[in-house]
């Protein structure tokens, strides 16, 4: 019997967004999978666009506390909104101040200005900053004109071409990312990317970093729900706005992991090792539970380095994971480790109630996050704090 569309979705929420699982139950006898195979159904899935849907899935919602669609604010909330709009008034904004403020998630009303503040993008002197948008808008168009004619050039294509497939699959549940015009600005973005930076270039992952950037910098001009908004009825310059700022913010973000992305990964390899001597260190039980399963970590948190959390948790919740990385000092690289030190950690019980490798690796690749939010992932970024404070430092631990 042919499935329903709604037993498509069910299963895609399962499978998909969160990635699927590796068809653990063929490899149970393997010692080691290559990352390849842990990361993403490459070939295993071509997806299709969902149709226009008044409602979605819990797990591809954006909407939370501080993003969207919320009640009317508590007076706690009014009072951290004006504490950043002050910080954010002055003629030179305090940046140390906006990160400790930003720490414990950013309002989204001025979550675009602080990300762009934070991330390098825009200068803290108040008066410089609409001429630097434009320049680096400017300058951002001038490589689409100068380089994206190219992408059918011989020396391009395979780029071009794992782009174009790799971009359908980027959150194929909501549907805004599923929109010709959303497709072709995510198309230039990393192309545009992956030509300047032949070290690395294109590598699939990198497409899911582009995404919470673009939602957030839509939220600048939007009041309502994003997951279904026409980008098609903002204004052409909004639009490229949108875009160019984009393309800054995950440039600047990527120049602080590109090891993560040049051949062989190194950066990955490295905090995949750093990451299993951690857990080591804070939960030997559950280290040693994955040892006797012949569980490697690579098998597993290779995606976790390479999407930065982004397969395992909703888009809401890396959002609200960005607004702290912004804030922490090497927080995409560094401060991840510890994050996802204490994600593992989180699921003990559940990892320990796995008695074989094919339920451990199943468990690992569809860690049930879909209905998390805020305050999940500030649990979360407390504990990594916890240890990153405990272990950061420790003579005898992962130096970097």
């Amino acid at each position: 019997m042919e499935e329903t569309l709604a037993e498509q979705i069910l299963s895609r929420v399962c499978s998909i967004h969160l990635c699927c699982s590796v068809h653990t139950h063929t490899r149970r006898q393997m010692h080691y999978l290559s990352p390849l195979s842990v990361y993403p159904d490459v070939s295993l899935h071509r997806q299709q666009s969902l149709p226009h849907r008044p409602t979605i899935p819990m797990v591809a919602r954006i909407a939370d506390q501080n993003t969207s669609g919320t009640p009317a604010m508590t007076e706690r909330e009014a009072s951290r909104l004006d504490k950043f709009r002050q910080v954010l008034a002055g003629p030179n904004t305090d940046l140390e101040e906006l990160r400790k403020l930003s720490w414990s998630g950013i309002p989204r009303q001025v979550r675009p200005i602080t990300w762009k503040l934070l991330s390098g993008y825009l200068p803290a002197n108040t008066e410089r900053r609409e001429s630097t948008l434009q320049r680096k808008r400017q300058e951002y168009f001038g490589f689409i004109e100068q380089y994206y004619d190219s992408r059918n050039d011989e020396h391009h294509q395979d780029t071009y071409r794992q782009i174009h497939i790799d971009i359908p699959r980027t959150n194929p549940l909501i549907p805004l990312f599923q929109q010709a015009s959303v497709q072709e600005i995510f198309e230039r973005i990393l192309f545009i990317w992956a030509i300047r930076h032949p070290a690395s270039g294109y590598v699939q992952g990198i497409n899911d970093l582009v995404t919470p950037f673009f939602v957030v910098y839509v939220f600048e001009y939007i009041k309502e729900e994003v997951e279904n908004f026409d980008v098609s009825s903002l204004q052409e310059e909004t639009l490229r706005n949108i875009e160019a700022d984009s393309f800054w913010c995950m440039s600047k973000l990527l120049d602080g992991i590109q090891d993560n992305y040049t051949f062989a990964q190194p950066g990955i390899q490295r905090k995949v090792k750093a990451l299993e001597e951690l857990v080591s260190r804070i939960d030997e039980t559950v280290h040693v539970h994955m040892q006797q399963y012949e569980v490697e970590y690579l098998q597993f948190a290779f995606r976790w380095m390479n999407n930065l959390l982004m397969r395992e948790l909703p888009l809401r919740c890396t959002i609200r994971l960005w607004d702290t990385y912004q804030a922490e000092p090497e927080g995409f690289s560094h401060f991840h480790l510890y994050v996802c030190a204490a994600f593992l950690v989180r699921w003990r019980k559940e990892i320990l109630d796995e008695r074989d490798f094919q339920g451990l690796m199943i468990l690992l690749q569809n860690l049930p996050t879909m209905h998390w939010g805020n305050e999940e992932v500030s649990v979360l970024l407390a504990e990594a704090y916890r240890l990153k404070f405990a272990f950061a430092d420790a003579p005898n631990h992962y130096k970097r």
